[in-house]
Protein backbone atom coordinates (compact mmCIF):
# COMPACT_ATOMS: atom_id res chain seq x y z
CA UNK A 1 0.00 0.00 0.00
CA UNK A 2 1.33 3.44 -0.85
CA UNK A 3 2.49 5.41 1.79
CA UNK A 4 -0.46 8.20 3.25
CA UNK A 5 0.21 11.80 2.57
CA UNK A 6 -0.45 14.14 5.21
CA UNK A 7 -1.96 17.75 4.69
CA UNK A 8 -2.17 20.36 6.85
CA UNK A 9 -5.94 21.44 6.52
CA UNK A 10 -4.51 24.92 8.03
CA UNK A 11 -2.07 25.71 5.46
CA UNK A 12 -2.89 28.80 3.53
CA UNK A 13 -6.67 29.49 2.42
CA UNK A 14 -7.21 26.89 4.97
CA UNK A 15 -11.05 25.95 3.82
CA UNK A 16 -12.90 22.85 2.89
CA UNK A 17 -11.05 23.46 -0.76
CA UNK A 18 -8.37 21.76 0.84
CA UNK A 19 -10.26 18.49 1.60
CA UNK A 20 -12.53 18.51 -1.63
CA UNK A 21 -8.73 18.61 -3.94
CA UNK A 22 -7.41 16.22 -1.19
CA UNK A 23 -10.37 13.53 -1.67
CA UNK A 24 -10.61 13.76 -5.54
CA UNK A 25 -6.90 12.71 -6.24
CA UNK A 26 -6.69 10.41 -3.49
CA UNK A 27 -9.14 8.59 -4.81
CA UNK A 28 -8.06 9.05 -8.31
CA UNK A 29 -4.31 7.97 -7.82
CA UNK A 30 -5.51 5.46 -5.11
CA UNK A 31 -2.96 7.22 -2.58
CA UNK A 32 -3.81 7.52 1.02
CA UNK A 33 -4.28 10.41 3.10
CA UNK A 34 -4.52 12.20 6.47
CA UNK A 35 -5.81 15.57 7.02
CA UNK A 36 -5.22 17.47 10.28
CA UNK A 37 -6.26 20.78 11.75
CA UNK A 38 -9.37 20.71 9.25
CA UNK A 39 -10.48 24.22 8.58
CA UNK A 40 -8.58 25.34 11.91
CA UNK A 41 -8.89 28.92 11.27
CA UNK A 42 -12.84 29.58 10.80
CA UNK A 43 -15.19 30.30 12.97
CA UNK A 44 -16.52 26.96 13.42
CA UNK A 45 -13.82 25.14 12.61
CA UNK A 46 -14.18 21.10 11.23
CA UNK A 47 -16.00 19.19 9.07
CA UNK A 48 -19.40 20.99 8.64
CA UNK A 49 -22.27 19.22 6.70
CA UNK A 50 -21.17 19.99 2.81
CA UNK A 51 -17.54 18.92 3.49
CA UNK A 52 -18.99 15.39 5.46
CA UNK A 53 -21.29 14.90 2.38
CA UNK A 54 -18.03 15.84 0.14
CA UNK A 55 -15.43 13.22 1.69
CA UNK A 56 -18.15 10.72 2.25
CA UNK A 57 -19.00 10.79 -1.95
CA UNK A 58 -15.24 10.42 -2.87
CA UNK A 59 -15.11 7.43 -0.45
CA UNK A 60 -18.21 5.56 -1.99
CA UNK A 61 -17.11 6.25 -5.22
CA UNK A 62 -14.58 4.09 -4.69
CA UNK A 63 -15.04 1.65 -2.14
CA UNK A 64 -12.63 3.22 0.50
CA UNK A 65 -12.54 3.63 4.15
CA UNK A 66 -12.81 6.80 6.03
CA UNK A 67 -11.99 7.38 9.75
CA UNK A 68 -12.95 10.41 11.34
CA UNK A 69 -15.79 11.65 9.83
CA UNK A 70 -18.02 13.05 12.01
CA UNK A 71 -19.39 16.47 12.36
CA UNK A 72 -16.67 18.90 13.49
CA UNK A 73 -13.89 16.40 13.41
CA UNK A 74 -10.35 18.24 12.44
CA UNK A 75 -8.75 15.27 11.55
CA UNK A 76 -9.35 12.46 8.42
CA UNK A 77 -8.15 9.62 7.34
CA UNK A 78 -8.88 8.44 3.70
CA UNK A 79 -7.66 5.28 2.43
CA UNK A 80 -9.29 4.75 -1.48
CA UNK A 81 -10.12 2.04 -3.17
CA UNK A 82 -10.32 1.01 -7.27
CA UNK A 83 -12.94 4.24 -8.76
CA UNK A 84 -16.24 2.41 -9.53
CA UNK A 85 -18.53 4.24 -12.02
CA UNK A 86 -21.99 4.12 -11.86
CA UNK A 87 -25.25 5.46 -10.74
CA UNK A 88 -24.44 7.20 -7.72
CA UNK A 89 -27.02 9.89 -5.47
CA UNK A 90 -25.33 12.60 -2.86
CA UNK A 91 -27.60 14.35 -0.77
CA UNK A 92 -26.83 17.25 1.66
CA UNK A 93 -29.74 17.27 4.19
CA UNK A 94 -28.99 21.42 5.04
CA UNK A 95 -28.64 23.90 1.98
CA UNK A 96 -25.01 23.35 2.13
CA UNK A 97 -23.30 23.43 -1.66
CA UNK A 98 -24.16 20.72 -3.45
CA UNK A 99 -21.96 22.03 -6.37
CA UNK A 100 -18.60 21.81 -4.13
CA UNK A 101 -19.68 17.91 -3.55
CA UNK A 102 -20.16 17.25 -7.41
CA UNK A 103 -16.32 19.02 -7.88
CA UNK A 104 -15.09 16.31 -5.15
CA UNK A 105 -16.37 13.09 -7.63
CA UNK A 106 -16.01 14.97 -10.78
CA UNK A 107 -12.54 14.11 -11.68
CA UNK A 108 -12.18 10.96 -10.44
CA UNK A 109 -15.38 9.55 -12.03
CA UNK A 110 -14.39 11.27 -15.28
CA UNK A 111 -10.96 9.10 -15.38
CA UNK A 112 -12.70 6.12 -14.68
CA UNK A 113 -13.25 4.50 -18.10
CA UNK A 114 -16.73 4.15 -18.12
CA UNK A 115 -20.04 6.08 -17.85
CA UNK A 116 -21.87 7.77 -14.40
CA UNK A 117 -24.84 9.18 -13.75
CA UNK A 118 -25.15 11.15 -10.25
CA UNK A 119 -27.86 13.15 -8.79
CA UNK A 120 -26.94 15.89 -6.82
CA UNK A 121 -29.50 17.21 -3.95
CA UNK A 122 -28.92 20.11 -1.80
CA UNK A 123 -27.90 24.05 -2.55
CA UNK A 124 -27.80 25.08 -5.97
CA UNK A 125 -26.75 28.63 -5.53
CA UNK A 126 -25.01 29.28 -2.32
CA UNK A 127 -22.81 32.54 -1.20
CA UNK A 128 -18.91 31.46 -1.48
CA UNK A 129 -19.25 28.22 -3.78
CA UNK A 130 -19.41 28.42 -7.25
CA UNK A 131 -23.57 28.23 -8.12
CA UNK A 132 -24.35 25.66 -11.04
CA UNK A 133 -25.01 28.41 -13.43
CA UNK A 134 -20.83 28.97 -13.54
CA UNK A 135 -20.34 25.05 -13.69
CA UNK A 136 -22.74 25.36 -17.14
CA UNK A 137 -21.68 28.01 -18.53
CA UNK A 138 -18.12 28.84 -17.42
CA UNK A 139 -16.61 25.46 -16.22
CA UNK A 140 -18.15 22.19 -18.39
CA UNK A 141 -17.87 24.31 -22.04
CA UNK A 142 -13.55 24.96 -20.96
CA UNK A 143 -13.48 21.17 -20.11
CA UNK A 144 -15.29 20.15 -23.38
CA UNK A 145 -12.54 22.02 -24.73
CA UNK A 146 -10.17 19.52 -22.97
CA UNK A 147 -12.25 16.31 -24.01
CA UNK A 148 -14.07 16.17 -21.62
CA UNK A 149 -17.79 14.75 -21.94
CA UNK A 150 -19.92 16.00 -18.84
CA UNK A 151 -23.41 17.11 -19.44
CA UNK A 152 -25.36 18.98 -16.04
CA UNK A 153 -29.22 19.37 -15.94
CA UNK A 154 -30.75 21.47 -13.74
CA UNK A 155 -33.91 20.11 -12.10
CA UNK A 156 -34.49 22.34 -8.96
CA UNK A 157 -33.16 25.86 -7.23
CA UNK A 158 -31.89 24.97 -4.29
CA UNK A 159 -30.86 28.33 -1.64
CA UNK A 160 -30.33 28.91 1.90
CA UNK A 161 -32.07 28.24 4.61
CA UNK A 162 -34.49 25.73 2.61
CA UNK A 163 -32.10 23.81 0.67
CA UNK A 164 -33.86 21.20 -1.57
CA UNK A 165 -32.11 21.73 -5.04
CA UNK A 166 -31.30 19.19 -7.40
CA UNK A 167 -29.36 18.75 -10.53
CA UNK A 168 -28.24 15.76 -12.21
CA UNK A 169 -24.82 14.97 -14.07
CA UNK A 170 -24.19 12.43 -16.86
CA UNK A 171 -20.43 11.34 -17.23
CA UNK A 172 -18.88 10.04 -20.20
CA UNK A 173 -15.49 8.32 -19.60
CA UNK A 174 -13.21 11.30 -20.96
CA UNK A 175 -9.18 11.74 -21.55
CA UNK A 176 -8.36 15.64 -21.06
CA UNK A 177 -5.96 17.25 -23.93
CA UNK A 178 -3.91 20.24 -22.74
CA UNK A 179 -5.58 23.78 -23.58
CA UNK A 180 -3.99 27.14 -23.60
CA UNK A 181 -6.15 30.43 -22.49
CA UNK A 182 -3.73 33.11 -22.43
CA UNK A 183 -5.21 35.63 -25.13
CA UNK A 184 -7.89 37.87 -23.23
CA UNK A 185 -9.66 38.76 -27.03
CA UNK A 186 -12.37 41.49 -26.81
CA UNK A 187 -16.09 40.68 -25.20
CA UNK A 188 -18.42 40.48 -27.76
CA UNK A 189 -21.22 39.87 -25.94
CA UNK A 190 -22.79 40.83 -22.27
CA UNK A 191 -25.97 39.60 -20.65
CA UNK A 192 -27.62 40.51 -17.17
CA UNK A 193 -29.64 37.65 -15.52
CA UNK A 194 -31.56 38.41 -12.54
CA UNK A 195 -32.91 35.15 -11.31
CA UNK A 196 -35.79 35.30 -8.66
CA UNK A 197 -37.48 31.97 -7.70
CA UNK A 198 -40.73 32.19 -5.64
CA UNK A 199 -40.22 36.34 -5.05
CA UNK A 200 -41.71 39.43 -6.76
CA UNK A 201 -40.01 40.88 -9.56
CA UNK A 202 -39.59 43.81 -8.05
CA UNK A 203 -35.83 42.67 -6.25
CA UNK A 204 -34.69 41.92 -10.51
CA UNK A 205 -35.67 45.19 -11.86
CA UNK A 206 -33.69 46.86 -8.72
CA UNK A 207 -30.68 45.01 -9.59
CA UNK A 208 -30.86 45.03 -13.20
CA UNK A 209 -31.26 49.36 -12.80
CA UNK A 210 -27.77 48.93 -10.73
CA UNK A 211 -26.33 46.79 -13.65
CA UNK A 212 -27.08 49.33 -16.41
CA UNK A 213 -25.83 52.62 -14.50
CA UNK A 214 -22.41 50.35 -13.13
CA UNK A 215 -21.16 48.95 -16.72
CA UNK A 216 -23.69 50.66 -18.78
CA UNK A 217 -25.48 47.85 -20.75
CA UNK A 218 -28.37 48.23 -22.11
CA UNK A 219 -32.16 47.05 -22.07
CA UNK A 220 -31.70 44.23 -24.43
CA UNK A 221 -29.02 42.46 -21.98
CA UNK A 222 -30.55 42.53 -19.30
CA UNK A 223 -32.90 40.26 -18.62
CA UNK A 224 -35.58 38.89 -15.30
CA UNK A 225 -35.78 35.18 -14.91
CA UNK A 226 -38.48 34.11 -12.77
CA UNK A 227 -39.26 30.83 -11.32
CA UNK A 228 -42.30 29.42 -9.36
CA UNK A 229 -42.69 26.45 -7.66
CA UNK A 230 -39.89 24.16 -5.61
CA UNK A 231 -38.60 24.25 -2.55
CA UNK A 232 -37.91 27.71 -0.58
CA UNK A 233 -37.14 31.38 -2.32
CA UNK A 234 -33.81 32.88 -3.50
CA UNK A 235 -32.51 35.54 -5.68
CA UNK A 236 -28.81 35.38 -7.96
CA UNK A 237 -28.10 38.21 -10.21
CA UNK A 238 -25.37 36.84 -12.92
CA UNK A 239 -23.52 38.79 -15.00
CA UNK A 240 -21.84 37.04 -18.14
CA UNK A 241 -18.84 38.24 -20.32
CA UNK A 242 -18.62 36.45 -23.72
CA UNK A 243 -15.25 35.79 -25.03
CA UNK A 244 -13.95 34.00 -28.15
CA UNK A 245 -13.49 30.36 -26.17
CA UNK A 246 -14.76 31.46 -22.91
CA UNK A 247 -17.51 32.73 -20.90
CA UNK A 248 -16.73 34.30 -17.74
CA UNK A 249 -19.74 34.49 -15.44
CA UNK A 250 -20.25 36.54 -12.20
CA UNK A 251 -22.32 35.70 -9.59
CA UNK A 252 -24.12 37.55 -6.62
CA UNK A 253 -26.20 35.93 -4.40
CA UNK A 254 -29.63 37.72 -2.61
CA UNK A 255 -29.41 37.16 1.25
CA UNK A 256 -31.62 38.06 3.47
CA UNK A 257 -31.99 41.64 4.63
CA UNK A 258 -29.13 42.39 2.11
CA UNK A 259 -30.70 45.14 -0.39
CA UNK A 260 -30.83 44.59 -3.91
CA UNK A 261 -28.98 47.91 -4.97
CA UNK A 262 -26.01 45.95 -2.86
CA UNK A 263 -26.20 42.24 -4.24
CA UNK A 264 -25.96 44.16 -7.52
CA UNK A 265 -23.55 46.51 -6.25
CA UNK A 266 -21.01 43.39 -5.91
CA UNK A 267 -21.16 41.67 -8.81
CA UNK A 268 -20.52 44.98 -11.11
CA UNK A 269 -17.71 45.39 -9.25
CA UNK A 270 -16.25 42.38 -9.43
CA UNK A 271 -17.06 42.45 -13.55
CA UNK A 272 -15.03 45.61 -13.29
CA UNK A 273 -12.50 44.29 -11.96
CA UNK A 274 -12.55 41.41 -14.19
CA UNK A 275 -12.44 43.34 -17.11
CA UNK A 276 -9.36 46.05 -15.89
CA UNK A 277 -7.45 42.78 -15.44
CA UNK A 278 -7.98 42.09 -19.17
CA UNK A 279 -7.33 38.24 -18.26
CA UNK A 280 -9.56 35.61 -19.77
CA UNK A 281 -9.69 33.45 -16.81
CA UNK A 282 -11.58 35.13 -13.43
CA UNK A 283 -9.98 34.48 -9.96
CA UNK A 284 -12.88 32.32 -9.25
CA UNK A 285 -12.12 29.81 -12.86
CA UNK A 286 -8.56 29.65 -11.81
CA UNK A 287 -8.87 27.71 -8.87
CA UNK A 288 -11.41 25.69 -10.80
CA UNK A 289 -8.49 24.76 -13.47
CA UNK A 290 -5.98 23.56 -11.17
CA UNK A 291 -6.90 20.18 -10.82
CA UNK A 292 -7.94 19.44 -14.62
CA UNK A 293 -5.40 20.99 -16.14
CA UNK A 294 -2.55 19.24 -13.74
CA UNK A 295 -4.44 16.09 -14.71
CA UNK A 296 -3.97 17.25 -18.31
CA UNK A 297 -0.23 17.41 -18.02
CA UNK A 298 0.02 20.51 -19.73
CA UNK A 299 -1.32 23.42 -21.13
CA UNK A 300 -1.68 27.22 -19.04
CA UNK A 301 -3.64 30.31 -18.46
CA UNK A 302 -3.64 33.67 -17.68
CA UNK A 303 -5.43 35.25 -15.04
CA UNK A 304 -5.34 38.20 -12.03
CA UNK A 305 -3.27 38.19 -9.62
CA UNK A 306 -3.53 35.00 -7.67
CA UNK A 307 -6.30 34.36 -4.49
CA UNK A 308 -4.69 32.99 -1.40
CA UNK A 309 -7.31 29.89 -2.67
CA UNK A 310 -5.49 29.45 -6.19
CA UNK A 311 -2.05 29.21 -4.74
CA UNK A 312 -3.21 26.64 -1.27
CA UNK A 313 -4.89 24.77 -4.47
CA UNK A 314 -1.22 24.71 -6.16
CA UNK A 315 0.17 23.38 -3.45
CA UNK A 316 -2.21 20.62 -2.87
CA UNK A 317 -2.13 19.42 -6.04
CA UNK A 318 1.56 19.04 -6.41
CA UNK A 319 1.77 16.95 -3.13
CA UNK A 320 -0.07 14.23 -5.32
CA UNK A 321 0.58 14.61 -8.87
CA UNK A 322 4.11 14.49 -10.76
CA UNK A 323 2.73 17.36 -12.98
CA UNK A 324 4.85 20.55 -12.63
CA UNK A 325 2.77 23.88 -11.91
CA UNK A 326 4.64 27.41 -12.49
CA UNK A 327 3.09 30.36 -11.32
CA UNK A 328 4.39 34.03 -12.73
CA UNK A 329 2.76 36.09 -10.41
CA UNK A 330 2.92 39.94 -10.41
CA UNK A 331 -0.08 42.99 -9.09
CA UNK A 332 -0.58 43.21 -12.89
CA UNK A 333 -1.56 39.26 -13.17
CA UNK A 334 -0.25 35.82 -13.63
CA UNK A 335 0.33 33.39 -15.81
CA UNK A 336 0.17 29.28 -14.44
CA UNK A 337 1.62 26.61 -17.12
CA UNK A 338 1.96 22.91 -16.64
CA UNK A 339 4.06 20.28 -18.31
CA UNK A 340 4.62 16.80 -17.58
Amino acid sequence: MATAIHIDGSQGEGGGQILRTSFALAAHTGTPVVIENIRAGRVKPGLMRQHLTAVRAASEICGGTLAGDELGARRLEFTPGIVKPGEYRFSISTAGSACLVFQTVLWPLLLAGAPSRLVFEGGTHNPKAPPFDFLAITLLPLLERMGARVQARLERHGFYPAGGGRFVVEIEPSTLAPIEILDAGAVRAVRARALVVNLGGKIAKRELEVVRAGLGWGDDACRIESVSGGVGAGNVLFLELERDGITEVVTSVGERGKPAEIVATEAVEEATHYLEADAPVGEHLADQLIIPMALAGGGGFRTGPLTLHTRTNIDVVRRFLATRISAEDSPQGAVVRFAP
